[in-house]
């Protein structure tokens, strides 16, 4: 009788780890979300706890405490020792509230709307090339209707920024200006930093007075009030201030090329001569070949707004058709970094 044979099957070249990793991201990260939710970190604050303590005083059972629990230590949230939990130096940094770089409002914002991040949201947002948040269109429109959320996506805003707030203005010698215009600058995160690492720096915050308002309560939280101010205006068809800095953080990305060209415009003529501009983001390469906080920060923006991440090579060239010179790129905080010019 004939032997059956079989075609040979070769071993994969490469592992299956990133095809996982698809997967994990999927149901890991979450359980960070949920561990904020639950209070997990500030519970913590107050020393470390074993397993069952936790359990106790979250009032949830083991195993689904173990499982949050081993995503935050594995992400280095969390650290493990002596079968107790304590915070890391990430968590006391970002996800403590009494900490002036607390990220936790962001958070809240991704799990008041966690479904601009499901599947059929983002697949909807591909196939139509148009924003899901709240519903779907402009997010700002929304805010100017519904102020309990844009009083939320503020906070949400703030605490975003003042990590990095406290370190661009140190990335160059911005010592030499004397007022910067924080465009579209929502709760004054940047402006706050500046002022606190620029002592000769005057700030104005320009975004709509709903906005301003949020702003000038942080202001004063910082004891501020006297060197950083806000300018009620639309930032499209309204009159800027005079300044000799101009500051866009996360603003270029919210819009596609032929809106970030008019601010790009906008900002030439109302910038004063010798003055800089300075837009900080998180880049792509060049090439888009990535990285991946940049590229995954476009897929966001598929779901909150109608711009993109861009990179650094398409902003200088931007910035090069307006007139602007001496143009640099910079890394500045964590994924950050700023693309500067100067107007001659």
């Amino acid at each position: 009788m004939e032997q059956d044979t079989f075609p040979t099957i070769q071993a994969p070249r490469v592992d299956d780890r990133p095809v996982w990793d698809v997967v994990f991201a999927v149901y890991g990260y979450p359980a960070l979300l949920l561990a904020h939710r639950l209070k997990v970190f500030s519970l913590l604050a107050d020393g470390p706890r074993t397993l069952a303590d936790i359990c106790n005083a979250l009032s949830i059972k083991q195993r689904p405490a173990e499982a949050i629990l081993t995503v935050a230590t594995a992400l280095s949230f969390l650290s493990l020792q002596e079968e107790r939990y304590s915070l890391t130096a990430v968590a006391e940094e970002y996800l403590l509230k009494s900490s002036p770089n607390y990220f936790g409002f962001f958070w809240d914002l991704m799990i008041d709307n966690y479904q601009v991040s499901s599947f059929a949201s983002l697949e909807k947002a591909i196939l139509t090339d148009s924003p899901q948040a709240y519903g779907g269109g402009d997010i700002f429109k929304t805010h100017e209707e519904q102020i309990e959320l844009l009083h939320r996506f503020t906070c949400g805003m703030h605490s975003m920024s003042m990590a990095s707030a406290l370190v661009w203005p140190k990335v160059l010698d911005f010592s030499q200006h004397r007022v910067m215009l924080d465009i579209g600058g929502s709760s004054g995160a940047h402006s706050i930093g500046a002022a606190l690492r620029l002592p000769n720096l005057q700030a104005i915050v320009l975004d709509f007075a709903q906005v301003c308002e949020v702003a000038e309560g942080y202001i004063v939280e910082y004891g501020l009030q006297d060197r950083v101010k806000t300018y009620e205006a639309n930032i499209w068809c309204d009159h800027w201030p005079s300044a000799d800095l101009h500051f866009f953080s996360n603003m270029y990305h919210d819009w596609p090329p032929e809106k970030c060209h008019f601010l790009t415009a906008k900002s030439f003529r109302y910038l004063e001569c010798g003055g800089r501009i300075v837009i900080h983001e998180m880049l792509c390469n060049d090439d888009k070949t990535g990285p991946f906080a940049p590229a995954a920060f476009g897929m966001m923006m598929m779901g909150w707004t109608e711009g993109k991440q861009y990179s650094g090579s398409e902003l200088s060239a931007m910035l090069k058709e307006i007139g602007f010179e001496e143009i640099q790129i910079h890394k500045a905080s964590g994924y950050y970094s700023i693309v500067t010019a100067r107007k001659p």
